[in-house]
């Protein structure tokens, strides 16, 4: 049998409420989930899915 490690979430700094997403890196992909309900389903993404998220926050593109 393999064994995982558990998911090593993390928040942002910026996160004060408590409500926020957190991320973890686990075997190549990024997991994100709300912090609210941690025992739902991660949504998972590769890492090239992930850094251009981040260019795209980095570059204002999900200005509401």
């Amino acid at each position: 049998m393999i064994e995982v490690d558990a998911p090593k979430w993390r928040k942002s700094s910026r996160c004060s409420s408590g409500t926020c997403v957190e991320v973890a890196k686990v075997d190549g992909q990024y997991l994100v989930r709300d912090s609210k309900n941690p025992e739902l389903p991660a949504h998972a993404f590769t890492e090239a899915e992930w850094l251009a998220f981040v260019a795209g926050v980095k570059a204002d593109e999900f200005v509401f």
